[in-house]
């Protein structure tokens, strides 16, 4: 899927997800996220994947570590979860990454330091709503940040998505508890699924 500044793909490779988790795991971003330890890509993990260029080869075989994830096959989470890698156009390197929980319906993204103050998170979160209207057949999807997240806040309203009901309060995966808003975005049009989509969940 193309927007007009990024190139967005599901993921092909343990490159791609190692480079997804990097752009997320400096202390700005786990601000809002919250995730546990082992998730997190060490400093220098993250300096090297996200200098990478997935499209480029000479940049790929230049890191040791770019050309043992590249041998390993991408392996999608057991609860369906999907996700989009997205590459700067400017570029070519990882910019950002969003998910989509089929079952729920619900959203969440982040970009790379490098990518962040530029406006990338509309072309983000439209992205994922596309995702979920035109290619996995839900007509609702969902997305909730903390008030304080104002930079989320504003992403998601430039990509369409509007005031929604939810719980006030939601935990981190960290354990961490904070204060919430919701937003969703519904398709106008009949939503459509293709056919080598995964079966949602019951």
């Amino acid at each position: 899927m193309r927007t007009e500044r990024l190139l967005l793909y599901t993921p092909e490779t343990a490159l791609d997800l190692a480079a997804a988790a990097a752009g997320a795991s400096d202390a700005a971003a786990q601000r809002w996220l919250g995730w546990a330890e082992h998730d997190l890509a060490d400093a220098h993990a993250r300096e090297v994947l996200l200098r990478l260029r997935p499209g480029d080869p000479d940049t790929l075989r230049a890191s040791a570590l770019g050309r043992r994830l590249l041998a390993q096959p991408y392996e999608p989470h057991p609860d369906g979860t999907e996700l989009l890698v997205g590459v700067g156009l400017d570029d070519g390197r990882y910019a950002g990454t969003t998910m989509l929980d089929p079952g729920t319906g619900e959203i969440g993204g982040w970009l790379a330091p490098h990518a962040r103050g530029l406006g990338l998170g509309t072309e983000l979160f439209r992205a994922a709503a596309v995702l979920a209207h035109a290619h996995l057949g839900l007509r609702t999807v969902r997305a909730g940040h903390e008030p304080a997240n104002t930079a989320s806040g504003r992403a998601l309203a430039n990509a369409g998505f509007v005031a929604a009901d939810g719980p006030p309060r939601h935990t981190l995966p960290n354990g961490r508890e904070i204060e919430a808003r919701w937003l969703q975005h519904t398709t106008t049009a009949p939503p459509a699924r293709c056919p080598g989509a995964a079966p949602l969940p019951a």
